[in-house]
Order: structure tokens, then sequence, then C-alpha cells
């Protein structure tokens, strides 16, 4: 009997014990947190509300929260991200804590506050409620959930620039009444909005980091300490709020039983909540009525200091109060009589736009009638000195039209001192990935504050397994540096994994005092769908420290563009036209190819062209002008470059295509010019090269020589005995084409004719299929065979340009100087030129079928302007076919011309004796 009571007793413990493990395993708090830090609007960047939404959830990380965080969402995002976290807590069960912090631009629209997304376009009051996300649509969602707390911080009190046309939106946010369950926190009190803050952190996001740090606080004095904190920091330009409806008392962080006495005792604590405004002296009456932040203590420091430098700034914090909650109040009633009866108190205050709005959607009169039911209020109305802060479009307490005193510092039992490593936060690293959350140097956790014991352990927290040591990440070498109380530091190479999906190991850093290792075999949650494009640098570094992504924004993360080398293109981008393809690789079809030299700024591009059968580049490659392109004559009327550069002011040489053999044409690149048409010049005899000019001086131009070696008539400047094959007519000038090249637009020069053959046909290009028969005056201009006086210049190669300038070109003009035109003899001396002067070029025929130019020499360009470089064999055969004429000697042995030319003296006279 005895053993089996011992027997029982033994079993009824075990039972009991179990049942005990049971619910304290059942009890185990979920801690689940979603950040949110717009910044990129279309409308214009904000400097701090990414980098705050880091130092936010960094600090829910250390105190174990589950965390989802994500930065610049636009409405799809947005709406997805929150559908997301709502199924989530629903899934953790009632044994839930939700926090929701949201950074950005808030407005409110008749009663009701709204989140906007990045992508957001709100010209009118009208766009609010379809661009913007309705926070109450989402946090009563979660309040009936039922769970242990949801907690919901809105940091968007800012001048906002929307809805610009029509009825004004009022400023700030508006006063809500929190659901069961639910604590609500602005970043400014309701109607006002906080200051422009340059960053890299607000002075609200660094607050509330620094108190919520805090151990032993629970969140209601947490958001007191922070209204107080920022309250002093931005010398009373801002002041937060919050209303709580919480069941229980909740704490982010335990104190150990070891850690040093707080400055202010509890004892002291309670009775500085509990003691009269009028008991406390002037400055300690501000901070006491700014601790408890609620009307009645406001107006209680009014009546005890009416004259303190503080009651305008009082004034003016309970104007905007009291407007509130009589907006509130009418809203909540939403009658006509309502709206009527807040019209009546303010006619032009805050809400008086939305009101008026109210009215026309329940189709009432806009202004209150003379007779009807006021509704009753819990405060007073407005007295008059009130009217000037509610009748401004947006309150700032610190607008310089109030001239407000800054407010006293705190004292000690009313807040801490800052921590020093609070002072001045550091910037954080810029993100790698688009949408995660830049991850800022973690600032230690002091080691007597540990997370409740009683906390279920966040999954995939490195945060959490370091909240007292210090983490850096270095997103350059894709490390993570650990440094404990100790000083000993460690650094961590993480694995190239997806940020978000990245599987946290316990024993990535040290568990805190009292934390429950994660169980064994613990997955992430549904929020950790990773980041794409894993093995990137810094990948794995951000994967450790950084949140997890939404599920629905995980997809779409992609590394930032400035991650990318600058010399690596963008996976998919075009290289911009002129890039040079990879070596190796062929260029990309479609794309422009690059020129053969890099191209300054300012300067034209330099145009490829193909080269030549024999390989050679054509004339004008390499940056040069483009004389031809693949063996095809230039367009007509335009000029020819020169083989070679020629100094500002004198006349270029014009390019020819090359021969069939691939050769430079005569004159091409600068060379002599080579035989015509591929067939070498008779033995012993020199090319004639061009002579150089001197500055200012034409150059002249190179002609081919006949199949004697002789240059061809007309020559080195000499004039043209005979055309076509016929002898000039005594006494006349020689004659211009018998069918003179059309002239080209007005200031162009004329084409000169191609030279001739034995039989008197031009000759075919080599690339030109035309038989050889072809009329000397094709449309296209002639090789410049046709330079009739002794034009001087080299380019003097196209016949009838009348003397341009020296440099121009200027073949038909008067030889400048009588050295510049060398003679064709056999032996080319540039300036020689002996054998051609007196003979009157007997030999060409008499037929002067050219008849019709100028009479004088220099008017022998009959067409316009001077031609371009002479070098223009463009549609007819090369100049080279011109070796017509017997190897007579000296010029007077020119391809037998036809009798019927007039023969002209070297001086340009007709020949005596015809």
């Amino acid at each position: 009997m005895k053993h089996q009571r011992s027997f029982v007793l033994a079993l009824l413990s075990v039972l009991l014990f179990g049942s005990l493990a049971s619910v304290s395993a059942q009890a185990a708090e979920k801690r689940l947190g979603l950040v949110v830090g717009n910044a990129n609007y279309s409308s214009g960047a904000l400097p701090t509300p990414a980098n705050d939404a880091g130092l936010i959830a960094q600090t829910l990380q250390a105190a174990g929260f589950d965390v989802v965080g994500v930065r610049d969402l636009d409405q799809d995002s947005l709406r997805r991200t929150f559908r997301d976290f709502i199924a989530k807590v629903s899934a953790a069960g009632p044994d839930t804590v939700a926090f929701v912090y949201l950074s950005g631009y808030g407005l409110q629209l008749e009663g009701e506050n709204y989140f906007v997304p990045t992508d957001a376009n709100i010209a009118r009051d009208v766009n609010v409620s379809s661009e913007a996300l309705r926070l109450s649509d989402y946090t009563k969602p979660l309040a009936a959930l039922g769970i242990k707390a949801s907690i919901v911080v809105l940091d968007g009190a800012r001048a906002n620039p929307f809805a610009k046309s029509g009825p004004p939106l009022a400023g700030g946010l508006a006063l809500v009444e929190p659901d069961p369950g639910t604590l609500i926190a602005f970043n400014a009190a309701p109607g006002t909005v906080a200051q422009n803050e340059a960053g890299p952190y607000s002075s609200y996001a660094q607050a509330l980091a620094e108190m919520m740090r805090e151990g032993g606080l629970p969140v209601t004095e947490v958001f007191n300490r922070v209204r107080l904190r920022v309250n002093d920091i931005t010398k009373g330009a801002q002041v937060p709020w919050n209303a709580s409806r919480l069941p229980a008392p909740f704490y982010f962080f335990e104190r150990a039983p070891d850690a040093p006495p707080p400055q202010v005792s509890p004892e002291q604590t309670s009775s500085i909540r509990s003691k009269p405004i009028r008991d406390f002296d002037a400055r300690d009456a501000y901070l006491a009525a700014l601790d408890r932040d609620n009307l009645q203590d406001y107006e209680s420091f009014l009546v005890a200091y009416p004259r303190d430098p503080m009651a305008r700034r009082v004034r003016a914090i309970v104007a905007a109060r009291r407007e509130a909650i009589t907006w509130r109040r009418s809203r909540s009633v939403d009658t006509p009589a309502a709206y009527w009866s807040y019209l009546r108190r303010y006619p032009n205050g805050f809400h008086a736009h939305d009101a008026r709005r109210r009215l026309a959607y329940l189709a009432a009169a806009l202004e209150p009638p003379p007779r009807f039911e006021i509704i009753g209020y819990d405060v007073l109305p407005p007295p008059p000195e009130e009217i000037i802060y509610v009748e401004r479009p947006v309150l700032i307490f610190d607008d310089p039209d109030f001239g407000f005193e800054p407010p006293p510092p705190p004292p000690i039992f009313f807040l801490p001192p800052r921590p020093v490593y609070f002072i001045d936060l550091a910037p954080p690293p810029p993100p790698v990935y688009e949408y995660v959350l830049p991850v800022p140097v973690y600032v230690p956790v002091p080691v007597w504050c540990n997370p409740p014991r009683y906390i279920e352990p966040p999954p995939n927290n490195f945060i959490y397994n370091n909240i007292h040591n210090t983490v850096v990440i270095n997103n350059t070498t894709n490390t993570v540096t650990v440094t404990n109380p100790a000083g000993q530091t460690q650094t961590i190479l993480p694995p190239a994994q997806s940020p978000a999906s990245q599987p946290q190991s316990p024993a990535a850093g040290p568990q805190p005092p009292g934390a429950q290792p994660p169980a064994a075999g613990a997955k992430s949650s549904p929020g950790a769908a990773g980041i794409a494009a894993a093995g990137i640098a810094g990948a794995g570094a951000a994967a450790l420290l950084a949140p997890s992504l939404p599920p629905s924004v995980a997809p779409k993360a992609v590394p930032v563009q400035n991650t990318t080398a600058p010399s690596t293109p963008a996976p998919g981008s075009t290289p911009p036209a002129g890039t040079a393809p990879t070596p190796g690789k062929p260029p990309v079809a479609g794309q422009p190819q690059p020129a053969p030299s890099p191209v300054g700024p300012g300067q034209a591009q330099k145009q490829v062209v193909p080269e030549s059968k024999g390989g050679q580049p054509p004339p004008g490659s390499g940056g040069l002008p483009l004389p031809s392109i693949n063996g095809k004559p230039p367009v007509a009327g335009q000029p020819q470059p020169s083989p070679s550069p020629t100094a500002p002011g004198q006349a270029q040489k014009q390019a020819v295509p090359e021969t069939k053999g691939g050769q430079p044409f005569p004159g091409a690149g600068g060379q002599p010019l080579p035989p015509i048409n591929g067939k070498p010049p008779v033995t012993g005899q020199p090319l004639p090269a061009p002579s150089p000019t001197a500055p200012g001086q034409a150059q002249k131009q190179a002609v081919p020589e006949t199949k004697g070696g002789q240059p061809l008539p007309g020559s080195g400047g000499r004039p043209l005995p005979s055309v076509n094959g016929k002898p000039p007519v005594t006494g006349q000038p020689l004659p211009a084409p018998s069918q003179p090249t059309q002239p080209s637009a007005q200031g162009q020069p004329p084409k000169p004719s191609l030279p001739e053959s034995k039989s008197g046909q031009p000759p075919s290009l080599p690339t030109q299929p035309k038989p050889p028969a072809v009329a000397p005056p094709p449309p296209a201009p002639p090789p410049a065979a046709r330079p009739t006086p002794p034009p001087p210049p080299p380019a003097a190669r196209p016949t009838p340009p009348p003397p341009p300038p020296p440099a121009a070109r200027p073949t038909p003009p008067p030889p400048p100087p009588p050295a510049a035109r060398p003679t064709p003899p056999p032996p080319p001396p540039p300036a020689a030129r002996p054998a051609p002067p007196p003979p009157p070029r007997p030999a060409p025929p008499p037929p002067a079928a050219r008849p019709a130019p100028p009479p004088p020499p220099a008017a022998r360009p009959a067409p316009p302007p001077p031609p371009p470089p002479v070098a223009r064999p463009a549609p007819p055969p090369p100049p080279v076919a011109r070796p017509a004429p017997p190897p007579p000697p000296p010029p007077a042995a020119r391809p037998a011309p036809a009798p019927g030319k007039p023969c002209v003296l070297p001086t340009g006279q007709p020949c005596p004796g015809r």
C-alpha cells in the first residue's frame, strides 16, 4: 500500500511537471517585426527613412524579433507585404507580439491616416485613397487576431509635396484611438509635422533605438522617454505622440539582477508621475507636462505659469491637441451636425476642408445653418489666443514666426543623459541589393540587458546571437567583424548565399546570456524568401545581418548598379556607340563599330571604311577625309582629300580609288603617281612625284603617265595641248569639254574630265564595268586630267577650275611659282619642267571639239568654281588609262591627240603661225 502511494505520487509529479513544461513551451512568446523605409519617392528622395528603418530593424533583431525589412516599395509591393505579414502573424498564434515601423511620407484625409508608397501620384485630395495605403485597413485586422500586443509606429509626419491642387490636406497625421491590444505612436503630435533633417538618421529613430535598448522599461515608458529625448534634441521643434491600449506591460529587454542600479529608482519615478504640475517649478513643470502628454496637464501648466517663457510653446501644443480632439469627435459621429459643430468652432481650422468634404459626401450644406443641434465635446472651445496656431496650413513648433524659447534640458530624474555611442551615429554603408535595408554598424546592448527568457529565439538572427558584441559589416571585402566586450575580434566570411535565405547556425556567434538556442532544425520563416542573384560580392554579409525580405519582393531584389565595376556593362545593357567589342569576340550585329582611333571630346567621330582588294586602306582611312569607299568614285562636286595633310591655306590633293592590284591610285596617301590600270611605267622612266609646295603655295596635281612613261599632257601644271586627242585651234584658248560636266551646287567646283586613251576615249576604271569607250564628259567628275592652263598647284589635275586661291587648287590660273610646275620630261624634277615650255605641243591633233570655254586660259574652268581635289576620277575610269599617246619624250610627245585642238604656248598664248 505504501509502495502504491509512492508510485501514485511519483506519477502525479511527472504529470505535473510535464504539464508545466508544456504550458511553458506553449507560452513562449514569438516576436515578429515589419519594417519599411520609403525614401526614394518619385516626387523627391528623403534622406533618412531608409537608414531609420535599418536602425530600428537591427534593434528589433537584437530584442529577439524575426524581422521582415524592406525599403522603397511601390503600392502593389506595399499591399502584398502587409498581407503577407498579417498572414505570418496569424499563423504564429496568440502568443505573438507584432511590431510595425513605417518611415516615409504619411498623410491624413477625413480622419484616416495613409502611408504613401514610392510610386504615388497624388495631385489632388481625391487621389489619396487610391494612391496611398489606409493604415486602418491593416491595423484593425492585426488587432482582430487577438495576439499579445500590436505596436504600430508611423514615422511619417512630414511636410509633404502632395495634393497641391484643389482643397489642401490637413497637415501631419490624424489623432486616432488605438484598438484593444494596440499601441500607436507618431513621430510628431497629431496635426503637426517634424522638421526636415539631413540625416543620416532622424532624431525620432535614434531616440527610439536608444530607449528600446534600455532594460526593464515597459513599452509605454519607452515612448514617453522618446518624446522627452526628441524634444530635447530638436530644441522643442518636434513633440512625438503615442497612445496605448495594451492589456499588459511589454518589455523589449530585461534588466539582469546584477545590473547597476538605475539612476532614478522606481519609487522616485512613481512619485514624480503622481505629483501635480503646480507643485513643480516652472522648468520641471514643463517637462512633467511633456512627459505625461495630455491636454489636462498642459492646461495645468498654463494656469500655474501663464507668463513663463515656455507658456507660449505650451499654448501651441494645447491648440493643436484641442483641435485634433474636436475633429476626432466630429469624425466619429459622422453626421452633418457633427461637421457643422466643428466648423462653428474652427471655420478655418486644420480640418475645415475635411469637414466640408464629408458634408458634400453626405449631401448637406457646406456651411453651418443658423439652427442645428451642436454635438457635445470633451474639450472646451478654443480661446482666441489659440486660433493663430490652428489656422495655418502646417503647424511646425520651430516656426520662426512664433519665436519660441528653446525648452530647458531635462533633469536626470526625467531622462538620463544620452549614451556616448548614440550621440553621433555613423551612417550605414550603402546597401548592395535593391529593396534591402541599410545595415548600420551594430552598437551592442549593455551586458546587463538581455531579451526576456520566455521568448522564442528568432531564426536566422545573427544580431540576436551577438547582442553584446560590436558587429561591423564590410561590403567591400564581404566580411563581418565581431568584437566582444573583452576586445577580442573575429572576422567572419559568410558563404555566398542569398541574403535572406541563408540558414543561421546557432554557432554564428555567442549566445546572449539566458537566451535559448534556436530549436534544432529550425527553418527560415515564410518571410525569409531570399534575395536573387546569390554569390555577388557583398551578398553573404548582407545575408548575415540584413533582415529578410518579404516573399513578394525577394524575387525582384537585384544588386544595385553602383556595385557593378565601371568597365562591366550591366546585364542586358547596350554598349554605347563606338565602343570597341571585347577582344576576341565579334562585334554585336547592328551595333555601330568604333573608329580606328579614339575620338576626343568635341571631335567628329572617324568613319571606318572597308579595305581595298589588295588589303590596303583606301585613301582617307584612319581619320583622313574619305575620297572614295570600296573603290567607288566620290560624290560629284565633293572635294577630295590630299594624299598628305596640307598646311592651312593650301589646297588639298585629291585622293582617287585604288587600282585592281589593291595599290592606291596616283597621288593617294601622298605617294607619287604609280602606273595606271596596274601597268608599270616604261623602264628607266621615273614616276613624277608631286613636288613639295612651300607654305602658302598651291600644291601641284600629279597625273598618270603615258605608256612611254611620259607625263600626260597638262601634267605638272602645263597647258593641255589637245582635248579628246584633237589638237587645239591656233590662237584659241583650250575649249571646255565637249560635254561639260553639270555644275554642282552653288559654290561647288566643276568636275574635271577624265584623261583619254590612245583612241581618244576615256579609260575605264578598274572598279567600273563600263567599257573604255564611255564618253569623256560623264556625269561623275573626271580624274582631273582636264587641267587646261598651266595650273601650278599639284591639284591642277582638275582641268577647268578657275584660278581659285593658290591653295584652293587653282588649276587654270597662271602658275604662281614657275618652279612649282615641274615639267613632265622623263626626269621629273618637280621644279625642272624643261622640255614642255617652248614647244607648242604640235603632236596633238587640231580638232577643237571643246569650244566655248572662257577665252583666257585662266578662265579655262568654264564650269562653275574650281573643282575639288583633282583626284576626283569617280565615275569614269581612273586617270591611269590616260596612256593613249605614244611615248614621245618631251611633252610634245603627248599621245597623238587628234588634230583640231589649238596650239597653245606654255605662256597660255596661241602658237604663232597657226
